[in-house]
């Protein structure tokens, strides 16, 4: 309380002192200042993941890059993992749904900060990050490739030897355990896509760091639409941390109907395929004999609640990974504040979010909204 107060008063000194270009643009109040210092600072410290012994192997993450960008992971040799998660388009594919053998039903998430969440997919039916990743290569509707043809696809001479040396030949193993090892090693892959620091961090680190002058040069635009963020807008009720998600699950009043006669159960069906899968923290297939993390997945109980909720996605480069919501049903940032603005209660659950009510934001204010939001987008300075 002592450094929030102390902070408050810088930011009334330099609030009074003339300064060229940006005089007078600190507008947060000590709360809101409290609230800002909560989304920092980033990176947060990371660490190896104990279920995946290729975690942090610079040999697995070179090899696992190789096998992302390789079509040699697709039944037809069309497809790879990159063909969704385009680096240039901020790991998605700019698609409402994701398009592989087949149309889905759900928008393609994007693949940065994967390294810091505890649930995968948009209906967190995978409790770790390998068995996320090998999850497309088998999908009918995704790559397709039969997990038998694994041993051959990993045969090829840029993947043999690599794969040897961290593994042993591919065919000494099941062909359930390539699989795994294939998952592992993309995910040691996509552990190294991190992102880097934004405006908003510089912002706060300054804040942080007690200097005035370099916060005042955040735009008070951007401050106006934080002051919604974490004041009347409540999105920092879900959208918390260093991470902008508290990575769970979540009613957004987004229709969860993909046909008129077919829904997408969300969680709900995502603890259904927790609880049968085998390539848990808690199954046979994890590197770590303590089982950390296995009793999260032990302690999952379905529930009419989890149906129709899906993952709170991190807002960081939010604005290079349009469109929006599971669905893909938000072409842009826009489109999602407007959302936010005049939600349809009507499609909230009974029991559901009842923190979510209609902002009703003036056109100023979800300009506001907008331009903080992109300022989650990491910049080199």
């Amino acid at each position: 309380m002592r450094r929030l107060a102390w902070l408050a008063c810088l930011v009334t000194l330099a609030a009074s002192v003339p300064q060229p270009g940006y005089a007078q643009n600190l507008i947060l109040t000590e709360s809101e200042i409290s609230a800002a210092l909560s989304h920092g600072p980033w990176p947060p410290p990371g660490k190896n993941d104990p279920s995946n012994r290729m975690s942090g192997n610079s040999a697995a993450i070179s090899l696992g890059r190789k096998l992302f960008f390789s079509s040699k992971l697709s039944a037809d040799g069309t497809l790879s993992c990159a063909s969704c998660h385009q680096p240039d388009n901020g790991f998605t594919d700019g698609l409402p749904q994701a398009m592989g053998h087949a149309r889905g039903d759900r928008n393609t998430q994007s693949l940065f900060n994967q390294k810091h969440q505890r649930w995968f997919g948009w209906d967190g039916r995978n409790d770790n990050l390998w068995a996320q990743s090998l999850r497309p290569i088998v999908r009918s509707d995704e790559m397709a490739l039969p997990v038998a043809d694994l041993g051959t696809a990993l045969s090829g001479t840029n993947f043999s030897d690599p794969y040897s040396r961290l593994f042993g030949p591919a065919h000494s193993h099941t062909k359930e355990q390539n699989l795994v090892n294939v998952g592992k090693l993309l995910a040691a892959y996509v552990e190294t896509l991190e992102t880097g620091k934004t405006p908003f961090d510089r912002f706060r680190d300054a804040l942080e760091s007690g200097d005035m002058v370099s916060a005042a040069t955040y735009p008070e635009a951007a401050q106006r639409g934080f002051r919604i963020f974490a004041g009347k807008g409540k999105c920092n009720f879900c959208h918390t941390g260093p991470l902008f998600s508290n990575g769970e699950f979540h009613d957004a009043g987004v229709p969860y109907f993909v046909t008129a006669d077919r829904v997408d159960e969300g969680r709900h069906g995502g603890i259904k395929s927790l609880m049968r899968s085998p390539f848990t923290l808690d199954g046979p297939y994890s590197d770590d004999l303590n089982k950390t993390g296995a009793w999260k997945t032990r302690q999952l109980v379905r529930s009419h609640n989890n149906f129709g909720t899906f993952r709170v996605p991190g807002l960081r480069n939010v604005e290079l990974t349009a469109p929006y919501m599971h669905n893909g049903s938000l072409a842009t940032l826009e489109d999602v504040v407007h959302h936010y603005s005049s939600i349809d209660l009507e499609r909230l659950h009974a029991d559901g979010e009842l923190i979510l009510q209609p902002l009703g934001l003036t056109e100023s204010e979800s300009g506001d909204l907008t331009t903080f939001l992109q300022s989650l987008t990491e910049t080199e300075n």
